[in-house]
């Protein structure tokens, strides 16, 4: 790299903390930092334009799990570790507003919605027969019933005749809280540098040499919050998963307000601008889709369009205007991985695509690893 000697001296010497990632645990984490070390040099590497991951490309939902979530995650998690992720998953959403503001962040707690097709009779069943012992087991952390059944008022069609109401649950704009995370790093004097992709580290005695491209510079502390992207470097028990996106062109009088879920968290929608932006499908092809290439396939976005045709807005004309997606981490377990991987090296990673819950707090606990 072509880099002058006022390069060097300010942005890659006598640094103490390098996070790799820019989402909302990197920059999190990098405040975080900030907080209990005001003096120290924190540099932010992002390997994106923008942050490569989901952290600018999810579908900014304030929400903690559906009902049918959770009762799936039962199935292979005790019922302490699903309070207690709950629980970490409400203390980072609060966490985020604290931080950011409501406003910054354009917060609005129109409540979640669950729905449930037509054939989905078992699983609608069991939500409904199960709702009282989750609302008993989520009461320590709310104070109050979370879920209720209530008939659909948005004119959905080929669902069941009740939704599941969650009134804890709200929106965000995602582009919005990313900007003020950015410009809240900028104004305390965190630095960040784009386009910068970490190819490998090697940890010494004087801390750990930085490698990308042809250039390497050292840290005193190395700290990963790369989430879907963390198994290359850190040998984590991650796996990549791609999330694709779509958003409709504005639609006159849409009445639609909330956030929506369906099939266990895999479909969800919202309203935005008067527009529907709707996601998911990764459950029709699991292994296509456990991958950190960018990109859509036909098979997940025909059925996008199929649900918002035959269920969400099936008596209105409507046109695709973009579309995307976002590369989340998951794993065996949806218990995030906080952990110092070495002496001057630490992660932060696998947050289960609830980033937007989770990731303030997964920041937090990172940071507060270092000494």
């Amino acid at each position: 790299m072509n880099l002058s000697y006022w390069e060097l001296k300010n942005w890659f010497s006598n640094v103490d903390f390098t996070v790799v990632g820019s989402g909302i645990v990197g920059l999190h984490c990098a405040l975080a930092l900030r907080d209990k070390f005001p003096d120290r040099k924190i540099l932010v590497l992002e390997k994106g334009m923008l942050p490569q991951g989901a952290s600018t490309k999810n579908a900014g939902f304030a929400c903690f799990g559906s009902i049918s979530e959770i009762l799936d995650d039962l199935k292979s998690h005790t019922e302490e570790e699903v309070i207690q992720l709950i629980q970490k998953r409400w203390d980072g959403l609060q966490l985020l507003r604290k931080n950011l503001g409501d406003l910054a962040i354009d917060f609005k707690p129109f409540g979640g919605y669950e729905l449930f097709l037509k054939n989905d009779e078992n699983g609608y069943s069991d939500c409904l027969q199960r709702m009282p012992f989750i609302n008993e087991i989520l009461h320590p952390i709310f104070r109050n019933d979370v879920f209720c059944k209530e008939v659909d008022r948005f004119d959905f069609k080929n669902i069941q005749e009740f939704v599941v109401f969650n009134p804890f649950e709200a929106q965000i704009d995602t582009g919005k809280m990313m900007q003020s995370l950015l410009q809240k790093a900028s104004s305390n004097n965190i630095m960040i540098l784009n386009q910068i992709e970490v190819s490998a580290f090697h940890e010494s005695s004087s801390g750990v040499q930085i490698c990308f491209r042809d250039f390497s510079f050292t840290s005193k502390k190395l700290l990963f919050a790369t989430n879907g992207f963390a198994q290359k470097l850190t040998n984590n028990q991650v796996k990549p998963a791609r999330a694709q996106v779509l958003i409709t062109e504005p639609i006159p009088n849409l009445d639609i307000k909330g956030t929506f879920h369906l099939d266990k968290g895999y479909y969800y929608f919202r309203n935005i601008d008067d527009r529907i932006l709707l996601g998911g499908g990764r459950n029709l092809a699991f292994e296509t889709e456990t991958t950190t290439e960018i990109g859509q396939t036909e098979l997940i976005q025909n059925r996008l369009e199929t649900l918002l045709k035959e269920v969400i807005l099936p008596n209105t004309d409507f046109k695709i205007a973009h579309r995307w997606s976002g590369i989340m981490g998951m794993g065996s377990t949806k218990n995030p991985i906080v952990e110092q991987l070495s002496d001057n090296v630490y992660c932060g990673v696998r947050l289960g695509g609830m980033g937007v819950a989770i990731g303030s707090l997964i920041g937090q606990e990172l940071a507060d690893l270092v000494n």
